[in-house]
């Protein structure tokens, strides 16, 4: 990991055998694991430990995830936050993801699904560690926190995935970027596209930007990998 150490996950499960289960499963891995067998300590362990991530059950005594998720947005914590439940119904998932989780996981889940989800999560923090809010390219002007883009001064539309095909490749500083990870990152698991998909939307884009697609001047094809920013001055 280049000598950094792993991501701290805080683990918020009152059934015993799941938390130890998750725990060590997640050590096995290499990452850092905290523990809280209920929602008042667990939210006390976010706010006072800041960890990377949290795997957070939703049915729980004293506080229930939902609240916790709530209390630690309305704090101003942005931590990834994967929610683990037995319910499965699509209200239940609204109600998670609209208190601020980023993901949702309905037990029974395997355990290649929950490490699938949780690099997944970690690799969306680092990109948004890594981006800067505003990218030039020429006569192209990119402001990520807004979502709005200029061409020589005047408005550019661009879709929310174009953005956001953007911002990953700004965060990658110049290092190629996978059609695999465009597909992780900018589609999520909302849908399942081809990486055929992701092509189409980096030509849309260089046409947008005025970037010849036989001569690339910023969005530069890796062969056999994917795309990556030629950035002005690196």
């Amino acid at each position: 990991m280049n000598g950094k150490p792993m991501p701290r996950i805080l683990i918020v499960e009152d059934e015993l055998p799941m938390r130890t289960a998750l725990s060590d499963c997640l050590a096995s891995e290499g990452y850092r694991t905290l523990t809280a067998q209920d929602g008042e300590a667990g939210l006390k362990a976010a706010l006072d430990e800041k960890p990377d991530l949290i795997l957070l059950d939703v049915m729980m005594p004293h506080l229930d995830g939902l609240s916790v998720c709530t209390a630690l947005r309305r704090a101003g914590r942005s931590m990834p936050v994967l929610m683990l439940t037995a319910k499965g119904q699509l209200e239940d998932r609204v109600r998670g993801l609209d208190c601020g989780a980023d993901d949702y996981l309905v037990k029974p889940f395997s355990i290649e699904e929950l490490l699938a989800r949780v690099r997944a999560l970690l690799r969306r923090l680092r990109t948004k560690e890594g981006a800067e809010e505003r990218l030039v390219l020429g006569d192209n002007v990119f402001d990520f926190r807004k979502q709005v883009a200029t061409r020589k001064g005047k408005a550019l539309r661009l879709t929310a995935k174009e953005f956001s095909i953007l911002r990953l490749l700004s965060a990658a500083r110049g290092e190629p970027v996978s059609r695999e990870d465009f597909l992780d990152q900018v589609w999520e698991y909302t849908a399942f596209p081809t990486t055929r998909t992701v092509d189409n939307h980096i030509a849309s884009l260089r046409e947008k930007i005025g970037d010849n697609s036989d001569r690339p001047r910023w969005i530069v094809t890796v062969h056999g990998v994917g795309y990556r920013l030629d950035l002005p001055g690196r």
